[in-house]
């Protein structure tokens, strides 16, 4: 089986769907008869409220600079900061780069557990430990191979950069079941203020995956809270309901991979991929049902319904905003600098097919301007970080931008 999936393609609107006797098979298409205009929406479905997608656009005006401080970044997932001012990129292949903030690779960390960087996997994203600065332990999410196929796994390890490699690593959660397919693995990890780890799995693109989004007994398609070792956190909403996995904060996604927290209400919030039109934007609660597949904005590869064809239903969350044309959303971030201060608050996330790295201006959980940077630099943003007023995002292209005030 090919999977084609717009994370990792340039232009998802032409990649199409066939269903053949009840399996997903995804083949490229990219003659003149059938391409679709990326630029123009792919429904005519109407938004639940206003301002829920194609909102008003914004632009900064404190004069700002765009570096390409590293372009031979290899195949880069994710970026996060370290407390001395140092940076760490993931790279699918298995290991993780240890970067300057100007951009220089100063060391090469191996040792993970072997990844099966096939399709969309490899090594995904990364987390320190809220106590990494005495303990030196990080987290971090990979496809692996398990089964009959493969998953989401999280594991950790100890830093050691005097050696140059992880230190007793150890798988500590798996979003089972295992599938296979090279698509849709979510991946974004993120630390909560109690010290719990939200991880976000996809539903794994494939038809016997995809409906398993809205199974309470299976790991795919949601959000997670767990402990350090991989244990259901404390007060999650399915603890005590039977044929439930306890380790379940939300369901109904499809591919998240962007979580952030907002730095002002303290509330969780993610992005994910719809298929072709309808990426979201959530505003996650406990407990909550987003949707996937029985509500949706968007629509087949092939051009076909989805399901019923149906956007609202009760019991079912809607997104705060959604794309169509869709963006590709990857890594995201609450600016949460003084560097320039009309970001202040702002969330940015990274667009893959889009090719840009998105602004969103946020007030009372609505989204109220929109704004497209670095679209100049024709690269996909996998993800965004920030550090000491600025930000930084890596792209597919192995490339290290910083964007600073000038």
């Amino acid at each position: 089986m090919i999977n084609f999936l717009h994370s990792n393609i340039q232009m998802k609107q032409i990649f199409y769907i066939a269903i053949v006797a009840g399996t997903l098979v995804q083949a490229g298409c990219t003659n003149k008869k059938n391409a679709v205009d990326p630029n123009q929406p792919n429904t005519n479905y109407k938004p639940a409220f206003t301002g829920q997608t194609r909102i008003n656009k914004v632009k900064t005006v404190t004069p700002f600079t765009v570096e390409r401080i590293n372009e031979k970044l290899g195949r880069p997932w994710a970026i996060v900061p370290l407390p001395d001012g140092r940076l760490m990129v993931s790279d699918k292949s298995g290991f993780i780069n240890i970067v300057s903030a100007d951009g220089a690779v100063l060391k090469k960390i191996t040792g993970l557990p072997p990844v099966d960087d096939s399709g969309q996997g490899g090594l995904l994203d990364l987390a320190l430990d809220p106590e990494f600065a005495t303990n030196k332990i990080i987290y971090w999410t990979f496809s692996e191979k398990y089964g009959q196929g493969n998953l989401t796994a999280v594991a950790k390890g100890e830093l050691s950069e005097a050696d140059g490699s992880i230190k007793n690593p150890v798988v500590i959660f798996r979003a089972t079941p295992d599938l296979k397919s090279e698509a849709h693995y979510g991946s974004r990890l993120l630390f909560d203020k109690d010290g719990y780890l939200f991880v976000s799995a996809g539903e794994r693109s494939i038809l016997d995956g995809r409906k398993q989004a809205q199974w309470l007994n299976s790991g795919l398609g949601k959000v997670f809270r767990i402990t350090k070792d991989g244990k259901p956190a404390p007060g999650n909403p399915f603890v005590n309901q039977a044929d439930a996995k306890p380790e379940i904060y939300s369901y109904g996604h499809r591919n998240p991979q962007s979580l952030d927290i907002n730095p002002v209400t303290g509330d969780l919030w993610e992005a994910e991929f719809g298929p072709r039109g309808g990426d979201e934007l959530n505003l996650i609660k406990p407990g909550k049902n987003y949707g996937w597949p029985v509500i949706t904005y968007g629509i087949e590869y092939d051009g076909r319904k989805i399901g019923d064809s149906i956007q609202q239903k009760e019991g079912m969350e809607q997104p705060v905003y959604y794309w169509d044309p869709v963006v590709s959303p990857s890594g995201m971030i609450f600016y949460t600098g003084d560097a320039i201060p009309e970001w202040k608050n702002n969330l940015f996330i990274g667009g893959l097919s889009s090719m840009q790295l998105i602004r969103l201006v946020i007030e009372n959980n609505k989204v109220v301007g929109e704004e497209s940077l670095l679209s100049d630099q024709k690269e996909r943003i996998r993800d965004v970080t920030q550090l000491n007023g600025k930000l930084y995002a890596v792209s597919d292209g192995g490339i290290l931008f910083r964007i600073s005030k000038k």
